[in-house]
């Protein structure tokens, strides 16, 4: 099984993904930490890097390069990053958009970062501007398109409990066999 978790920062994706994993004994691959590893090695905030991103495309490439690689020659696997769906395509089972309204997920990060609301909302939007631009520049993917996932959820609207259950009864139910709504990711430009 391969399943996928995207969604911006602040939504609960790392949490559920890291709890959906757990559940279904898959391994756990996140995208963000392979990031915030690379920016720190760096010597960059991710903020800085994100930017520095839009200089550096190869920054980009290596780590959805890598992501790809892994949808596509392993299984028992959860990919969970911004892109995780796009880059899994064709290969995931099921496919995941967690989000919560901005004010939300600034506070969430606030509290997680030791921050202010107002700085963890500066932050994220500008996070989200830079990595909106590149995507659209390096893969033709407008990442407010949800029309390839086969769940989005509004976090914000059940307990931190809810969400978790909701994905697995989703995935416990999924069946191949009557599954007649897998379709390809087509427009995308996978070029690393």
């Amino acid at each position: 099984m391969l399943l996928t978790v995207s969604g911006p920062p602040g939504s609960g994706k790392s949490t559920n993904a890291e709890i959906l994993a757990e559940r279904f004994d898959l391994e756990y691959i996140s995208g963000g930490d392979i990031f915030r590893q690379l920016a720190d090695e760096r010597g960059y905030t991710p903020v800085e890097f994100n930017e520095l991103a839009e200089e550096e495309e190869q920054i980009d490439k290596d780590l959805d390069r890598r992501l790809r690689t892994i949808a596509a020659s392993r299984d028992d696997v959860l990919l969970e990053s911004r892109l995780a769906g796009w880059l899994a395509a064709e290969h995931a089972d099921l496919r995941f958009w967690l989000d919560a309204p901005l004010d939300v997920r600034a506070e969430r990060i606030a509290d997680r970062e030791d921050k202010t609301v107002p700085e963890a909302r500066a932050t994220t939007e500008r996070r989200e501007q830079s990595e909106a631009k590149r995507y659209a520049d390096l893969y033709d993917i407008d990442i407010h398109d949800l029309s390839i996932y086969d769940a989005a959820i509004n976090t914000a609207r059940w307990g931190e409990t809810v969400v978790p259950d909701m994905l697995t009864a989703a995935v416990e139910r999924y069946d191949p066999e009557q599954d007649e709504g897998k379709q390809p990711v087509e427009g995308i430009r996978y070029d690393f």
